[in-house]
C-alpha cells in the first residue's frame, strides 16, 4: 500500500461522515422514495447485516443462514479495502443494518466510521483477537481470528434474533466443524512447511503462513517498506532479487490485487530462480463462496509449492 493510500484513506473516512450526516439530516427517507432495504430484511423477519469485504460477509452468511440478509461492500479482486472509496449508497447501508462486520485494524476504516455511527451491533474481525492498528491488518487469514470473529457474530446474531438462539448455535457448531477440518489440513501441510524460508511482495498472507509455520526470510529492507506503506528503493529490490537468486528463499507468496512493475521484478526473479510462486489475492475471488473453501484452495496452494 502506497503513501497515496493514506490520503485516499482519509478521503474516504471523511466521505463516510458526510454521508452519515447527510443521512441523519435527511431523517429515514431514501432518494428512489421506495421500500428501504431494511424495511424489507424486517417484514422478512430477517436480520439484516452488512459486511465490509465478501470474505467476512460469507462468515455472516454461513452463521445465519435463511435468517439473515447479508449484503457485501467489497466483492471485487481489482481493488483492496485500503483504497477503497465508499459511495454514498455503501455508507448508507451501514445506516440500516442491525449488524455490521467489519475487519479492523485500519483495513477499512470507512466501514469502521460508518457502523459506529449507527445503531448496528458491531463486529470487528480484529479485536476479536487483540490485533490493533498498526498490526498486520489482513487477519482473515488467521485460524484464531477466523474462530473468534465466528463467534462474535453469532454472539451479535443472538442478541439481536433472541427467538432464533438455538438455530444461531447449531449453524455455528457446524461452521466450527469445517474450521476444524480447515485446521487439520494446515497442521497436516505444516509437516511439510515447517521452517520453510519464504519471501512475500506484502505480507498479505502473513498470518497463514503463520499458521503453517514457515519462516519470514523477505529481505528487511523491502520488508520494512512495506510494512511503512513506502516504495523499495532500487537497492531494496536488487537485494530481494540477489537473495531469490542464491536460493536461500524456498517460496516467494505474491499478491496479485497489487501488481506493478516493482512486483513483475521481483516475480521475474523467482521465475528466474525456479523459485515456486503462491499467487493470491487480499479480496475473496469470485469462484469462492465461502471463506474457508477459499482458506482450504489457498493451504493446497501451498503444500504443492513445496519441492
Amino acid at each position: 500500500m502506497s503513501i497515496m493510500s493514506n490520503a485516499k484513506r482519509a478521503l474516504a473516512i471523511a466521505a463516510a461522515s458526510a454521508t452519515l450526516f447527510s443521512m441523519a439530516a435527511c431523517g429515514s427517507s431514501n432518494a428512489a422514495g421506495g421500500k428501504s432495504d431494511s424495511s424489507s430484511a424486517a417484514s422478512s423477519g430477517k436480520i439484516e447485516v452488512v459486511a465490509s469485504i465478501n470474505q467476512w460477509g460469507s462468515v455472516a452468511k454461513d452463521l445465519g443462514g435463511s435468517n439473515v440478509e447479508v449484503t457485501n461492500i467489497m466483492t471485487k479482486t481489482n481493488v483492496e479495502a485500503h483504497d477503497y472509496e465508499p459511495t454514498s449508497q455503501d455508507v448508507a447501508k451501514f445506516g440500516t443494518a442491525k449488524v455490521a462486520v467489519v475487519n479492523g485494524a485500519d483495513y477499512d476504516p470507512w466501514a469502521t466510521k460508518a457502523a459506529q455511527s449507527t445503531k448496528a451491533t458491531l463486529v470487528t474481525a480484529a479485536e476479536t483477537a487483540g490485533i490493533k492498528e498498526g498490526d498486520n491488518p489482513h487477519v482473515w487469514f488467521s485460524a484464531k481470528v477466523r474462530s473468534n470473529t465466528a463467534d462474535a457474530i453469532t454472539a451479535a446474531y443472538q442478541k439481536a434474533d433472541p427467538s432464533h438462539k438455538d438455530d444461531y448455535a447449531k449453524f455455528n457448531k457446524d461452521w466450527h466443524a469445517k474450521e476444524d477440518q480447515l485446521e487439520s489440513k494446515i497442521k497436516d501441510t505444516s509437516s511439510k512447511t515447517e521452517n520453510l524460508p519464504y519471501a512475500a511482495t506484502e505480507s498479505v498472507a502473513w498470518y497463514l503462513a503463520d499458521d503453517l509455520k514457515m519462516t519470514d526470510a523477505t529481505p528487511k529492507g523491502y520488508a520494512q517498506a512495506s510494512a511503512n506503506e513506502s516504495e523499495p528503493t532500487p537497492a531494496d529490490i536488487k537485494d530481494f532479487q540477489d537473495t531469490l537468486k542464491v536460493g536461500s528463499i524456498k517460496m516467494l507468496v505474491f499478491n496479485s490485487q497489487e501488481a506493478n512493475s516493482t512486483t513483475d521484478q521481483i516475480t521475474g526473479a523467482a521465475k528466474d530462480a525456479n523459485v515456486p510462486i503462491v499467487e493470491l489475492t487480499e479480496q475473496m475471488p469470485k469462484q469462492y463462496t465461502n471463506l474457508l473453501d477459499w482458506m482450504s484452495a489457498l493451504v493446497d496452494q501451498f503444500a504443492a509449492a513445496v519441492k
